[in-house]
């Protein structure tokens, strides 16, 4: 079980990061498609007019994001059951003296 909570943790991790390096590829790529663009590109520079028509909608891009962060959050919530059923996890006493509760069973009738 402590191999489970350890593939776990790693696969959340990925997430994570794969997630966050989505996150900033997305960022950059938007940066640089962005009106500013524009005042980059050297024919603009030397006289001629240029303007900046539209980009395409990036709103199913920002939904992978989330989609990956929500997964990640997902991963990180089932390593919380799997620590649990891991040797690292103490048991409760509580459970136990409920069972045992210094009483002796009933008698038959």
């Amino acid at each position: 079980m402590q191999m489970d909570f350890v593939v776990t943790l790693v696969a959340t991790f990925l997430w994570l990061v794969s997630t966050s390096a989505w996150a900033k590829a997305l960022t950059d790529i938007k940066v640089a498609t962005g009106h500013n663009i524009i005042q980059e590109l050297t024919p603009c520079k030397h006289g001629v007019t240029c303007s900046f028509g539209s980009v395409t909608s990036m709103g199913s891009l920002n939904v992978s994001v989330i989609f990956g962060f929500l997964n990640m959050i997902l991963w990180g919530g089932n390593a919380w059951f799997v620590y649990k059923e891991t040797s690292l996890h103490s048991p409760s006493n509580t459970s136990a003296s409920h069972t045992q509760g210094g009483i002796s069973p009933p008698t038959g009738m």
